[in-house]
């Protein structure tokens, strides 16, 4: 008992005496750590400082003035130009690939092998994109919202429409056709499932406006029905003469047909019923200072435009090499990989807003996306063939018809309820990635056995 007496007594008075000296203790660290603090304090503000006038050397002349400022023109406009280029460079992380841009036209211009040809400009078209729709935002803003909205429409697919152009003069049918039917699947299942999934990870469910759904939805079997009625027809007339003809007749009417809808959907969204659109176009989301003037940003349109061109160009020549080499179909380059090229911004952009819950502008980017090329984008390329002479028609293959059909039932029935879960996102993943894998073992002369 006294032992523990003794203990106790010997605890009591350690602890008595602890405080006293530990306050000592923390009196000198608090005096050592302030001075450290106020050193690594000033050792940073130097730094800082440092940094800071090292830039003002670089941006500014020796009097201040901001070189894009300088009453010289010859100074102020490539100051002008080097800083506007910086600050639209930083707007998106992917534009680190701009580097593949020159690589990538060298490789064509110089006739390196298909293969890497192939991989280099697939890779140099991704920045491109989004340069592309970068730039047509910027010359939007200005344009108000009708004008705005249309050349949002117009350019909104510009690279698969330029890749399409480019392979349609070439009479690769397939590659244009496939890349058409690879970009509405792509947008209805691979980014939408993607939307729905990231959305519903982080929320139990998720909603948006199922009126804009439902017109969607009706236009989207609209498209659909554009794509049976030809191969329905093709199939009944098998035997009977004349019938390249008469599909022709039908696919240059239809395409019109689709055309007049197309433009009927623009000013029902623009104009007549806007307000119902008004948050699936995001709202204020981007309602930001734009960075380029109207002159700057249709100058920045053209330049990528042409870039895309060229490197687009050397993309479908040397998709025969790749064919061969990789064994894999022309189907496949198409119906996967070039969607994948030209909607990479896109798709990034969607999952983006999902994760933040703002699923009317993630519905308005899949489903909208699909809509211009399925009612706006085949339909010209069918009249652009018509007038170049090219047998580009809405008569696809019978698989790729019935993929399309299922495809749109499944999304169609998903968004009817204005309603989304990770289940969901799932479903149309797996679609997806199903009918990606039936295209790969598909073979090329498949519908001509």
């Amino acid at each position: 008992m006294s032992t523990a007496t003794g203990l106790k007594g010997a605890m009591r008075k350690a602890s008595m005496a602890r405080p006293q000296n530990q306050n000592e203790t923390d009196a000198e660290a608090g005096v050592n750590g302030s001075a450290d603090a106020n050193e690594q304090s000033s050792l940073l503000d130097h730094a800082h400082e440092h940094v800071h006038s090292h830039l003002n050397r670089i941006t500014r002349t020796s009097s201040g003035t901001p070189y894009n400022k300088h009453p010289n023109p010859v100074v102020r406009y490539p100051s002008a130009i080097i800083r506007t280029t910086f600050e639209v460079l930083k707007t998106n992380y992917v534009n680190v690939l701009l580097v593949f841009v020159p690589i990538g036209i060298v490789s064509g211009a110089a006739g390196w092998d298909p293969v890497l040809q192939f991989v280099l400009n697939f890779i140099a078209i991704i920045p491109l994109a989004s340069l592309l729709a970068f730039a047509t935002e910027e010359l939007a803003v200005p344009l108000g919202q009708t004008l705005g909205g249309l050349l949002n429409a117009t350019f909104g697919n510009a690279v698969e429409l330029i890749v399409s152009i480019i392979a349609l003069r070439n009479g690769e049918i397939r590659v244009v056709q496939a890349s058409m039917l690879g970009s509405i699947l792509s947008n209805i299942l691979l980014v939408l499932g993607c939307c729905f999934f990231v959305g519903g990870l982080k929320f139990k469910e998720q909603s948006f406006n199922s009126t804009v759904a439902s017109t969607m939805s009706s236009l989207m079997a609209v498209a659909t029905a554009s794509l049976i009625i030809p191969a329905t027809l093709y199939s009944v007339m098998s035997d009977s003469r004349g019938q390249d003809d008469k599909i022709n007749i039908l696919s240059h009417g239809t395409s019109i047909i689709l055309l007049v809808i197309y433009t009927a959907y623009l000013i029902f969204q623009l104009k007549t019923h806007a307000d119902l659109f008004e948050e699936a176009e995001g709202g204020g989301e981007h309602e930001e200072a734009e960075l380029l003037g109207p002159w700057a940003a249709g100058a920045c349109l053209v330049i990528v435009t042409l870039l895309v061109a060229i490197c687009a160009e050397y993309l479908v020549d040397s998709i025969d090499s790749i064919v061969e080499t990789a064994h894999i179909s022309k189907t496949f380059i198409g119906l996967i990989l070039i969607p994948i090229v030209g909607n990479a911004a896109e798709h990034v952009t969607a999952v983006i807003v999902a994760w933040k819950d703002k699923m009317d502008l993630a519905i308005g980017v899949a489903i909208g996306s699909s809509l211009q090329i399925a009612i706006f984008v085949t339909p010209f390329l069918v009249i652009l063939g018509w007038i170049m002479g090219q047998p580009m028609t809405l008569h696809f293959e019978t698989f790729e018809t019935v993929a399309f059909f299922l495809a749109s039932l499944v999304v169609i029935l998903l968004i009817q309820d204005g309603k989304s879960n990770y289940l969901e996102g799932l479903l149309c993943l797996g679609m997806y990635f199903i009918i990606a894998l039936a295209f790969y073992v598909l073979p090329d002369d498949a519908g001509n056995v």
